[in-house]
């Protein structure tokens, strides 16, 4: 009827295929394959999903084993009195022609000179290492605060020898002089200075020639707290030099204690510690998860001046009233877990979304390519019987 049959579209073509007995006990009856359309090859984009998957993983396990840093500014609610100062200085001068001195906003005074160390040494010795820079030139050498490093880092630093190097052999003119050693002072808003010898303090029968002046200087080490080498500050390795004899070097510093660890457990510890100076724990800042020291912000205001005032090199220095603790957290491994499924779950569904919506995009586009070009596809999918008449309907 109608051209059914002389199209071969008979009624047995869809149904059980004969001669088989089992096949009537099939729970699950297959599609025949003249019926099933095969779809696109998505073997690529499911490696592209794998290999985001394992990307992602790895990722998120890379930030879990390194944690997460805090910065935590807060009012500094312990009072301490004492404040250590940590200093090793080459300036190119004498050792006998010049004076080192300190006084805090306290009205106290101390003979610098009289508890650091001064050893003769060669100016030519100095000043040729390949990190030396000075203050405000270069990437190095801006003043500021020092950018912090990772608290692994600072915590394997305060393990590392705490002494002062020994001065280098004497080789050459014995120009100049090498300060160093740790004094202890009030902490309070002060300053230190280097003068000549007979300038700045009155000394009877103590006057140097103005043309022995020459305060060029560099810093291998100037610190706040307990001594930590390995820690970088920003007046460390720094270098200044001058050709004029009446030259003033000043230098403003900006104190902030600062507390690093590796275990958030411990800031309730610390907290109480840093309160009390006479803590049972105060040794919990000298073990492997925590220390306890102060970084500075260092700015600079040097000139030559006239013979009317006193040349040198003068620190001043402000303690502010906050502390600044740097932990390191991690968290738990459960959490790690969770997030690892949400991250392997949300790219796969977003995947298969994607996935769906390109092979819907390109069939839509099938159909319109192919009725501008009069192609259409005819009834169940026969091509070429675009017609009632070719279908042999009457």
């Amino acid at each position: 009827m109608n051209g059914f049959s002389e199209l071969g579209l008979a009624d047995d073509s869809f149904g059980q295929a004969k001669g088989g007995g089992i096949s009537s006990f099939d729970a699950f009856p297959k599609t025949k394959k003249t019926y099933l359309t095969r779809g696109r090859n998505s073997s690529a984009w499911t490696a592209t999903l794998i290999l985001t998957c394992i990307w992602l993983a790895w990722s998120e396990t890379a930030r879990w084993f390194t944690g997460t840093t805090t910065h935590t500014f807060s009012v500094e609610k312990g009072v301490s009195h004492d404040l250590q100062i940590n200093l090793d200085i080459v300036v190119a001068m004498g050792c006998a022609d010049l004076h080192v001195n300190m006084q805090d906003a306290a009205g106290d005074r101390t003979l610098a000179g009289d508890l650091l160390r001064k050893d003769p040494t060669s100016w030519m010795q100095w000043g040729k290492g390949k990190s030396l820079h000075k203050l405000g030139e270069g990437e190095d050498g801006l003043p500021g605060w020092e950018e912090l490093w990772d608290v692994h880092d600072q915590l394997k630093a305060g393990k590392r020898e705490k002494k002062f190097p020994k001065t280098p052999r004497l080789k050459g003119p014995q120009d100049a002089c090498r300060i160093y050693g740790s004094l202890d002072g009030n902490k309070v808003q002060g300053d230190f200075h280097i003068t000549a010898r007979g300038h700045g303090y009155m000394e009877f029968g103590q006057h140097l020639d103005h043309q022995a002046f020459n305060f060029s200087h560099q810093i291998n080490e100037l610190s706040f707290g307990p001594y930590y080498p390995s820690l970088i500050n920003p007046l460390d390795a720094t270098i200044a030099t001058t050709d004029y004899h009446f030259y003033k070097y000043q230098y403003y510093l900006s104190i902030v204690p600062t507390i690093y660890t590796d275990d958030a457990a411990l800031l309730p510890l610390l907290d109480s510690v840093n309160r009390d100076k006479n803590h049972p724990a105060q040794s919990v800042f000298h073990s492997s998860h925590a220390i306890k020291t102060n970084q500075y912000a260092a700015t600079s205001q040097s000139h030559e001046v006239g013979e009317n005032y006193v040349p040198g090199v003068f620190v001043k220095f402000d303690i502010e009233p906050i502390t600044l603790t740097i932990a390191e957290e991690w968290g738990g491994f459960f959490p790690l877990v969770v997030r690892l499924v949400n991250v392997v779950s949300g790219v796969m569904v977003a995947g298969g979304w994607a996935w769906q919506l390109f092979d819907w995009g390109l069939e839509v586009w099938g159909r319109r390519s192919g009725r501008g070009r009069g192609n259409s596809m005819g009834m169940l999918g026969a091509s070429g019987y675009g017609g009632n008449e070719k279908m042999g309907f009457d």
